[in-house]
């Protein structure tokens, strides 16, 4: 019997509540439960939730909206993470609204798969400015701080729309209703910040919360972990992938974030300013921040809490008030061909995930 099925058999041979929701907040997690099928082989009542972890979908209008800007008005080379290129924002019929059509209008933008070819990409140009749009959560945030510590090209400046994970769950939990009743909360952050971040779920809201990995064994772990806890009243913070996390998370990643970017409030799309939410260029590297360096055409209007398109319920995927398929745009006019909203343009999007794994629309 494999690892993942003496899970399955142990979670099946719980004694659970009618109904139990457990909330997995990344997008990774979120793509090895769909793909691996492990929502239909565990026991019907057990409902596992997709959360605010994709950083794509969560990346506000008025950011992306600059990098277009940038990109059509200022001469520069902007680069930035794949995923970013398609994602849409809400203008007339008509004008640009992605960084894909400002690049097929002649705007020179490159994907790139990590911060060290923004710096190659600088050095290489050295009469041409270059802006990193660089979108993300903690664990593609720190490599952007390094790459900063460790020093840039005077032409490269950074358009940093990084987002601390953490506390949009802690707005979630602070909210009448969280829509969950057990955390499962990301590996791969809780490698760079420590696992610590996630206390707060069960010290201040008495929930079962349990770290995972990435492959089935470790999700399923996790599962069986926040469900036990939940069955015995007897929460705690687990970790399910201890070869990778330890307590502290990795301190030298954790000092770049600290000396290159401080905590500030962040707007998130579709969803409103979370304070202490986001990173912040600081000071002593301000002559690389390209808000500063460049014109600002992130107009006041394109700040409101709800950027999502008219009919687009990214918004409340990303909060797991809805499951993806419960959007009437699901798998008609968004598709990832045609994406309508973010939740549908990333491989860390719960939309895109589950059109992918052939989930239907549900009418």
């Amino acid at each position: 019997m494999t690892e993942s099925k003496q899970w399955l058999e142990r979670i099946r041979a719980l004694d659970l509540p009618e109904k139990v929701r457990v909330m997995n907040v990344c997008g990774g997690h979120e793509r090895s439960v769909t793909m691996s099928g492990m929502r239909t082989a565990l026991p019907g009542n057990i409902e596992i939730i997709p959360g605010p972890g994709c950083p794509v979908c969560v990346c506000p209008e008025e950011d992306i909206y600059q990098a277009i800007q940038l990109a059509l008005n200022d001469g520069v080379i902007l680069v930035a993470f794949g995923d970013m290129l398609r994602v849409p924002v809400n203008v007339a019929k008509g004008e640009i609204r992605s960084l894909v059509e400002a690049r097929a209008s002649g705007a020179d933008i490159r994907p790139i798969a990590s911060p060290t070819e923004a710096r190659q990409i600088a050095a290489q140009n050295p009469d041409r400015e270059v802006v990193f749009f660089a979108a993300g959560f903690e664990t593609t945030t720190a490599p952007v701080a390094a790459m900063l510590v460790e020093g840039v090209p005077d032409n490269l400046s950074v358009l940093l729309s990084g987002r601390l994970t953490w506390p949009a769950v802690a707005m979630l939990l602070d909210s009448e209703d969280a829509g969950f009743d057990c955390l499962i909360a990301p590996g791969h952050v809780a490698t760079v910040m420590g696992p610590e971040e996630w206390q707060f779920v069960v010290d201040r809201h008495h929930l079962p919360a349990a770290v995972a990995g990435f492959n089935t064994e470790s999700l399923l772990a996790a599962t069986y972990s926040v469900l036990r806890q939940q069955i015995e009243q007897r929460p705690f913070l687990d970790n399910c992938y201890p070869e990778v996390v330890r307590t502290g998370g990795n301190p030298a990643a954790r000092e770049q974030l600290d000396t290159a970017f401080q905590v500030c409030n962040a707007n998130w799309r579709g969803i409103g300013e979370i304070p202490d939410s986001g990173f912040c260029i600081r000071e002593a590297y301000s002559a690389h921040d390209a808000r500063l360096r460049f014109t600002d055409y992130s107009a006041d209007e394109r700040r409101r809490a709800g950027q999502m398109p008219p009919g687009c319920d990214c918004a409340r995927v990303v909060l797991g008030k809805v499951y993806p398929n419960q959007c009437k745009l699901y798998g008609t006019a968004c598709t990832p061909r045609t994406p309508i909203g973010p939740c549908m343009v990333s491989d860390e999007g719960a939309c895109r995930i589950w059109l992918s794994s052939g989930v239907e629309y549900a009418a």
